[in-house]
């Protein structure tokens, strides 16, 4: 019985991985970057053969505020929401504002928060998000007032025009919305947009790391996931949720309020249906020790492989990986290695993943057993990195940096006006968009 029913078991398995590292489908143009890092798996690549040779600027565009999130480029043209709660839409050859959509008051006054975080004013810090589908870009902004006190939206843009066609208020059930931050860039696939909550800088007052799942087409009906923790536990890597080709939704989890005793859910990476039931979860099994130390796996968005595997590396810098299909439990990993703190979302090509550590982008290959194997260490660019036209692109030290995918040596490097820690290029041809502090920057390559 066991020998007829291992090839069945094997070939199951190899089914179950091929749905979890295809390339989820995309209605998207060519030359379309319509999310954080391009993709619902977050890989940062655009495929090609093209070869680096030079960076020079296109242009720059002042806008109303800082710009924390990443652009994106849909329909031959560049979108950048601002902590100022505005959405732009800028012509991506000559920088020129096609229209621009004020939603929201931001804060400015950040006492009115349960600590007053690092970012002031603060209003739209995620990554936006468009949806061939409904042909909607959607944002989150945060406001304050003295009727409503703070509150979270969610909001759908026509593409052409800016125009609002829908506003909702999304909060976490059961926690104080002055402790919320919603940093993590939203996704949208199969009807679905996630939206993805953690705290402020300073981890103070009542909140909870949770994924909200709206219907795309505003109808009523979302459902969230908060994780069953006491208090803490954010989601808040910058790349967002991680949505794989059979629609599950991969998250990265911080440190959560348990230190010893019952376990948590946090310090994880956890995968979650589509209406968000809980699939899967892997935690090491320093997870106690990790909460305590605020040593947590959350500061990266999960890395997925095309062999079948999540490579996840924290604050701590070891790095874990676990087979997408299933993640295993407490300490089901499949190799453990020591790497580097990473903080922010990796490019991911195939099997070969560059981190975002505070040491400088690393190389990391992942073979089919799981096993880790480090390359090198670019010292010279902390930012995350992406994949595009011959190079790997990376914001480090006030210039943006062309690398050698092979052997991590810098190509090239062009000054870009101060960017924020988690800033990210956005590819488009051979253009890369960098928001900055200030607005806006466009650099050609080749």
């Amino acid at each position: 019985m066991r020998r007829r029913l291992l090839p069945t078991l094997i070939a199951g398995l190899t089914a179950l991985t091929a749905l979890v590292t295809a390339a989820p489908t995309s209605t998207a143009a060519t030359g379309d970057w319509p999310t954080d890092h391009g993709d619902n798996l977050r890989s940062g690549h655009i495929a090609g053969t093209a070869s680096y040779t030079s960076l020079r600027t296109g242009w720059t565009r002042s806008l109303d505020g800082a710009v924390y999130g990443s652009p994106i480029v849909i329909g031959g043209r560049v979108v950048v929401a601002t902590e100022n709660n505005t959405v732009y839409s800028i012509d991506p050859t000559t920088g020129a504002v096609r229209w621009s959509r004020h939603l929201r008051s931001a804060i400015t006054d950040t006492s009115v928060l349960a600590c007053p975080g690092s970012i002031s004013p603060t209003g739209i810090t995620s990554t936006p998000a468009y949806d061939p589908v409904t042909g909607r870009i959607f944002v989150v902004t945060v406001t304050s007032s003295p009727s409503t006190g703070v509150t979270h939206e969610l909001w759908a843009l026509r593409p052409g025009d800016g125009v609002p066609v829908l506003d909702k208020r999304v909060e976490v059930p059961g926690t104080d919305p002055r402790a919320q931050q919603q940093r993590a860039a939203l996704a949208v696939d199969r009807g679905n947009v996630y939206v993805a909550f953690g705290g402020l800088a300073g981890d103070c007052g009542s909140y909870k790391g949770a994924v909200l799942s709206l219907f795309a087409n505003g109808a009523s009906g979302g459902v969230a996931y908060v994780v069953p923790t006491a208090r803490e536990a954010g989601i808040w890597a910058p790349g967002g949720p991680v949505v794989a080709a059979d629609g599950t939704v991969f998250v990265a989890v911080g440190n959560g309020a348990s230190t010893s005793g019952a376990y948590d859910r946090s310090d994880s990476v956890t995968r979650l249906t589509g209406r968000m039931g809980v699939v899967d979860w892997f935690a090491p099994t320093s997870w106690a020790s990790d909460n305590a130390r605020d040593l947590d796996l959350g500061s990266m968005t999960p890395a997925l492989t095309s062999n079948g595997m999540v490579l996840q590396v924290g604050k701590s810098g070891t790095g874990y990986t676990a087979r997408a299909g299933h993640l295993g439990g407490i300490g089901g990993q499949l190799a453990t290695a020591s790497l580097c703190p990473s903080y922010g979302v990796s490019a991911v090509t195939g099997t070969t993943v560059y981190l975002p550590c505070t040491t400088g982008v690393t190389r990391v290959d992942v073979d089919a057993a799981g096993g880790i194997h480090r390359g090198w260490t670019q010292g010279s660019v902390t930012g995350s990195p992406v994949a595009g036209p011959g190079a790997l692109y990376a914001i480090g030290n006030g210039r943006l940096l062309a690398l050698a995918g092979g052997t991590g040596a810098v190509l090239g490097s062009i000054a870009v006006p101060t960017a924020s820690r988690f800033a990210t290029p956005a590819l488009s041809g051979n253009r890369a968009f960098v928001g900055t502090l200030s607005g806006v920057t466009s650099v050609l390559v080749g």
